[in-house]
């Protein structure tokens, strides 16, 4: 299987920083009247800064890697069908331009710019960019996970060490669960050291590969949100599952996910829900 190479990988990166200082970042707290918009809900939202975002990563990528195709949040919901072509492609990216668009529409700096490359289904390359920062988390398939400044510099990811559920940390994302395990999972969270949901699976796929926190559990499963944080969790030494204990994998989006430090870990978390 023929994944990316590092330089092809920063090519991307590129990419993306280009968008967050071009469409991103110039309209952070300066959404106009009409500049946001709902789509399913109160927490599923669009603006300007994501659809320009992606059109912007969508035209690089097609003239980086020719004949790729790519899957964008924005494009998706326009086209369901897309979803389909990941599963076949001999390359096909994901892109969500803007992840945690609700707290970019309210001014909080806590949203990112994501990205995985995938041969016919396998994730072989991931980037999470936080703007606000200029750092991005990036990863290779079987080279590891790293986390690296605009500058160059940069340091290996690690998980956190594997602790008891009394001092685990993470976030429990609960609220698209289906009934039994979200009300037997909101009664076991003072069962854990603290928790939190950021309305942002970026950052807290970053907290989880930098070993700032424990463990993360999701139920929405569209592989944008999950693809690029799961590969970079995985090489910084993670274990994951689907709650059902499968591999997970971007082709699905339905199961939900568990990501914890070790095998064992999740299983303790996996408990909380039976």
């Amino acid at each position: 299987m023929r994944g990316l190479s590092a330089a092809q990988l920063h090519d991307l990166w590129l990419l993306m920083r280009e968008a967050a200082e071009a469409d991103i970042l110039p309209r952070f707290r300066h959404l106009g009247a009409g500049t946001v918009r709902m789509k399913t809900g109160p927490l599923d939202l669009v603006t300007d800064a994501d659809e320009a975002a992606e059109r912007r990563i969508t035209a690089g990528i097609a003239r980086l890697f020719p004949g790729a195709v790519v899957v964008g949040e924005e494009a998706t919901a326009a086209d369901p069908g897309l979803l389909r072509r990941i599963a076949d492609a001999d390359l096909a990216f994901v892109v969500d331009p803007v992840d945690g668009t609700a707290n970019f529409a309210a001014g909080l700096p806590l949203f990112g710019v994501m990205a995985a490359a995938m041969v016919r289904g396998e994730i072989v390359a991931s980037i999470i960019h936080d703007p606000i920062g200029g750092d991005g988390a990036l990863a290779l398939r079987g080279e590891g996970a790293w986390m690296e400044q605009a500058s160059g510099a940069r340091a290996d990811l690690r998980v956190a060490e594997p602790a008891p559920l009394a001092r685990m940390t993470g976030a429990i994302n609960w609220r698209y669960l289906p009934e039994p395990a979200r009300g037997r999972i909101l009664a076991a969270l003072p069962r854990f050291a603290t928790t939190w949901d950021y309305r942002n699976a970026a950052h807290e796929y970053r907290l989880l590969a930098q070993g700032f926190a424990h463990v993360a559990l999701f139920a929405r499963m569209m592989p944008w949100d999950h693809a690029p944080g799961w590969l970079i969790h995985r090489e910084a030494g993670g274990y994951s599952a689907r709650l059902d204990g499968t591999p997970y994998t971007p082709t699905e989006t339905v199961g939900g996910i568990i990501l914890a430090p070790d095998r064992e870990s999740w299983e303790v978390v996996r408990a909380l829900m039976d």
